[in-house]
């Protein structure tokens, strides 16, 4: 294989190597279509190239299963249930975990085993590297697939929880016979409702980190350079309850940070340093501080900073104090520009129509709401006209997506007995 082949695909943005890849290993590998595999791209874990009949049906369970199979560093063929089906694959797991599937032309074991191998281990390092490195170009499009992910799975969920609530309801309706099948059925739909919201939960871990798991991961990495400077570092976490950070923003925020310690250090009196982290619903506060002589580069600290803020749509101050020290603080919004919209039209509505918005994304129906809230069901009907006008959508389904997605059903679930 050509040094020159392997190079093109290692050297683009990281939404295309898998298709890459595919044309680098289909003279050697032929093979019906591909895919990279890797938890560290939170924003897109699935990297494919094929028919999109057979790779859009791939899921992510169905992946870790298979990476379980495979001992890092080493490789197998065999057939396995993928995309709904048996099929026959060579699977390559690397020593930084990625894993590379291949769907062969035909059944046979894996050529060249050692060489692919080899191959798929120099395009997992250079993803993990651009991860790490965590770039404007990688930011700015794990931030889109993260929100069209996102999006794609409040949509669902919405739709099926409402589907799933009428069902309830009219399965609990006094007038129906047969009760026995009517609590069967209802038992079912309860449990399929209850799968339904875990599955979602489920989704979101895999493209989220804790931001206390995420500092602790930046302490790690910061450790030697700070260990070898003989500086004295003080590392203030965040609390271990926040909210979860997007993929994007915990990669971004390291690579910031980090960033900004390495312009620190270069200062040659430096001898203590905090570093902290606090985060909220709404953002994370990056704030870096240290007790030198005033001496910090901001010329180079605004160039290190910059690219990854634009992207992030983050904010950055540098405050230089001759005779006292430097510091930087950043604060990284964590919702994309969608959900700040929709939190600004939430803001549009009244207490009564935020009470009324939280309870129809829940799936509940007029009826039960004006139980619930001990008002007339006209009044309800009222309410929900009032805020579908606020929010320009025409249906309560669509109203529904925006709660979910900003919130509301949360904080409304949290308040149930």
């Amino acid at each position: 294989m050509p040094l020159r082949t392997l190079r093109e695909v290692v050297d683009g943005p990281l939404v295309d190597i898998a298709a890459r890849l595919s044309r680098c290993l289909s003279g050697h590998w032929p093979h019906l279509a591909l895919v990279i595999f890797t938890r560290e791209c939170s924003g897109r874990p699935r990297k494919v190239a094929g028919p999109a009949e057979i790779v859009d049906r791939i899921a992510i369970a169905e992946l870790e299963a298979l990476k379980a199979t495979v001992e890092p560093g080493d490789s197998r063929a065999d057939e396995v249930v993928l995309a709904g089906a048996r099929r026959w694959v060579w699977v390559v797991r690397d020593r930084c975990d990625t894993l590379l599937v291949l769907m062969p032309r035909q059944r046979e074991p894996v050529p060249l085993q050692h060489e692919l191998v080899a191959v798929f281990g120099m395009v997992a390092t250079s993803i993990s590297q651009q991860v790490a490195q965590a770039s404007p170009d990688y930011l700015a499009e794990s931030r889109a697939a993260s929100a069209a992910r996102a999006r794609a799975i409040s949509e669902l969920t919405a739709a099926h929880e409402a589907v799933l609530a009428g069902l309830l309801v009219t399965l609990r309706a006094p007038g129906l016979d047969d009760a026995q099948a009517r609590a069967a059925a209802t038992s079912a739909a309860s449990v399929a409702l209850i799968a339904l919201r875990s599955g979602e939960a489920s989704d979101r871990t895999l493209s989220e980190e804790p931001p206390a798991a995420a500092f602790e991961r930046l302490h790690r990495e910061l450790e030697p350079l700070l260990h070898r400077r003989t500086i004295t570092a003080e590392f203030d976490a965040p609390p271990v309850d926040g909210r979860r950070l997007p993929g994007e923003i915990a990669h971004g925020a390291r690579a910031m940070t980090q960033s900004a310690v390495l312009v620190f250090t270069a200062q040659p009196d430096l001898e203590r340093l905090r570093i902290a982290w606090t985060s909220d619903t709404d953002r994370l506060v990056v704030d870096i501080r240290d007790s030198a002589a005033g001496q910090l580069d901001t010329a180079a600290l605004t160039r290190s900073l910059a690219g990854r803020a634009r992207t992030l749509r983050a904010e950055f101050d540098i405050e230089v104090v001759a005779g006292w020290g430097s510091r930087v603080r950043v604060r990284i919004p964590l919702d994309p520009p969608v959900a700040a919209v929709e939190r600004a039209e939430l803001s549009a509505l009244n207490r009564r129509e935020r009470e009324v918005l939280a309870r129809v994304s829940a799936g509940m129906r007029n009826k039960a709401i004006a139980d619930d809230l001990g008002i007339a069901e006209s009044t309800v009907k009222f309410h929900v006209a009032g805020l579908l006008k606020k929010l320009a959508v025409s249906s309560r389904g669509e109203a529904a997506v925006i709660g979910i997605r900003t919130g509301l059903t949360a904080s409304f679930d949290s308040a149930q007995p």
